[in-house]
């Protein structure tokens, strides 16, 4: 080893050794985000708990100490919300609205991302960046002028006149997230399946669809959950009880049973309920959609 070589070691070891010890790192990471991250968690989760506690207690409990446990538990209150029909009626419409959302959404929102993403155009960015505008108007704004288009359509008080505007209001936030995805695919794939003889919708349904799914699962879900929670097309489409989705359910169970407070609470614990669970069991497909779609 040489003189020179000596030195060089010398020089860097030292100054490797100082960075070491300017930036320790603790390996279970920061406090400060760990305590933040509790305390919005907690802000989020105590309304729910809250409500889903409130469904075990009597009236006179709640009234007497509102932030207390039941003491006794009382499991009559959501007994007597699943023995009714308004409940499960309410259940079924939510549902099919949901599934009618979730499949008109997906179905449509892959077919324009795969034209916008594979393809050019000229009009590619025009209808690109209106499909983007459309995250930024809800359903509120455009309630008006679309209670008149539904009307006209003769779907009013049905559960059509729900499904074919919130497939509108969805297709915006699928195609945005699905483009990224059909972009990553290699056309070098598309060229080999051509070469096999695949036309290209086979190509679009054998291939694109498969390789896609991650972004595809992640629409779909956020499309269901998106049409569970939908309150304000529901409260100006429908009028008849029997069509109710939960949201406008709870609405007219609170209602009628407006002085049963911890009644009402349990019919709502039971309204979440489906979509807590859904959202639970598929929080990680949607978070790895999103991750793929912003590295895409």
């Amino acid at each position: 080893m040489t003189t020179d070589t000596l030195r060089t070691t010398a020089v860097v070891q030292p100054r490797s050794r100082r960075g070491a010890r300017r930036s320790p790192k603790a390996p279970w990471g920061s406090p400060g985000l760990y305590l933040i991250a509790i305390v919005l968690v907690t802000i989020c989760i105590t309304p729910v708990l809250y409500i889903i506690i409130g469904g075990f207690r009597t009236n006179s409990q709640i009234t007497n100490d509102p932030s207390g446990f039941p003491d006794p538990w009382r499991f009559t209150n959501y007994s007597e919300v699943l023995a009714g029909s308004e409940f499960w009626t309410a259940l079924v419409n939510s549902t099919i609205v949901a599934i009618g959302t979730t499949v008109g959404a997906v179905l449509l929102g892959v077919m324009a991302a795969y034209v916008l993403a594979r393809y050019e155009f000229t009009a590619k960015p025009v209808m690109y960046a209106l499909f983007a505008a459309g995250l930024m108007f809800p359903v509120t704004v455009a309630i008006t002028p679309l209670y008149l288009l539904i009307r006209n359509l003769g779907l009013v008080n049905s559960l059509a006149g729900i499904i074919v505007p919130q497939i509108a209001f969805a297709l915006p936030g699928t195609i945005v997230i699905l483009v990224p995805f059909l972009k990553a695919i290699p056309k070098e794939l598309e060229e080999a399946a051509a070469i096999d003889g695949a036309s290209r919708l086979g190509f679009f349904w054998r291939m694109v669809i498969p390789l896609s799914l991650p972004g595809v699962i992640t629409v779909g879900i956020l499309a269901f959950v998106g049409s569970w929670n939908g309150y304000m097309l529901p409260l100006f489409i429908l009028n008849d009880p029997n069509l109710f989705t939960l949201p406008l359910g709870v609405q007219n169970f609170s209602s009628q049973y407006s002085v049963d407070t911890a009644r009402v609470l349990a019919y709502t614990s039971l309204s979440m309920l489906p979509a807590l669970i859904f959202f639970s069991l598929f929080e990680r497909r949607i978070v790895g959609g999103l991750t793929g779609a912003v590295k895409g």
